[in-house]
């Protein structure tokens, strides 16, 4: 089959074009191709892989698996990747469009095509951000106080150590941690995978170390469940962002930027509980190639 490399802010994946041609295999067979081919050193390399297809509810469908072959509800920066790769593809004519995840349908526009008709930026409709402990999930026996309680600067022992931890969902689980210094040389890939796998996460998390450097400015680094550590996370910097928010650490309604180790995004959230985060940055095409399945 073909494939193409794309990646958003250093997020890679492994894209195949779903839309004319099934994957050969069914589920089993995409699960695992994920993980074949998301090897970096026996396989294409990527954080996992993502099928394109015509959607039912929405324009178009995004497919993702991670690159241990779980599946993922949804990724802010693949999703972007598929959109650049349907509107350079001709697919549609339409600036704007959707593309559905698990069920999740969310609304993307073109912001840019820098280099004559092809796409550079887009901006997306991430949703309305989940704050009820048993929506997220967390360990809701683990929670003093309750199901639809919101879990803010909440105290947990992780390697020994005490972190205070907001979770937030944006269609998948995550544990944002505010350190008091920039991420650079925090042990990411030592304590996330504890996090990662904490009783107090039924379903896993991902886990975002950030640092607040400005009421518009975040530096973030982040531990995907099923990938490891990724050089950004889109639904995982729309967290931070409204983690941030919550906590009154940055300003509702304003653009912050996030500086995460592949590049910047910025996201916008009101602070009003079930208004949409609004998520833009780049999307880019690396290679194309075919792999024998």
């Amino acid at each position: 089959m073909t494939f193409t490399k794309m990646h958003g802010c250093g997020n890679d994946y492994i894209y195949f074009d779903c839309t004319r041609e099934g994957f050969p295999g069914g589920a089993e067979g995409e699960r695992l191709a994920a993980i074949k081919l998301s090897d970096r050193h026996f396989g294409i390399g990527g954080d996992g892989i993502i099928l394109i297809k015509k959607g039912t509810k929405a324009d178009f469908e995004m497919v993702m698996y991670n690159a241990d072959g779980s599946r993922s509800q949804m990724c802010g920066n693949g999703i972007r990747c598929v959109g650049k790769y349907v509107f350079d593809a001709g697919y549609t004519k339409g600036r704007e469009f959707t593309v559905e995840s698990m069920g999740a349908v969310k609304h993307l526009k073109i912001e840019s095509g820098e280099r004559g008709d092809k796409v550079t930026k887009l901006s997306v409709d991430m949703g309305s951000p989940i704050f009820q402990a048993a929506k997220i999930p967390v360990n809701v026996a683990m929670c003093t106080s309750g199901a639809d309680s919101n879990v803010i600067q909440h105290p947990i022992s992780v390697g020994g150590t005490e972190y205070k931890i907001t979770c937030v969902s944006m269609g998948n689980p995550h544990a944002v941690v505010f350190l008091d210094k920039p991420p650079a040389k925090f042990p990411v890939c030592e304590i996330g995978p504890l996090f990662e796998n904490d009783t107090f996460f039924p379903e896993r998390t991902n886990t975002e170390f950030a640092f607040v450097q400005d009421r518009r400015t975040i530096w973030m680094r982040v531990w995907e469940r099923g990938t490891g550590e990724t050089l950004a996370c889109g639904t995982g910097t729309c967290a931070t962002v409204v983690a941030a928010i919550l906590n009154g650490l940055v300003d509702a309604g304003e653009k912050i930027t996030v500086h995460l180790l592949g590049g910047d995004l910025e996201i916008q959230w009101s602070g009003r509980e079930g208004d949409s985060v609004f998520m833009t940055g780049p999307a880019e095409m690396v290679f194309t190639g075919d792999v024998e399945l």
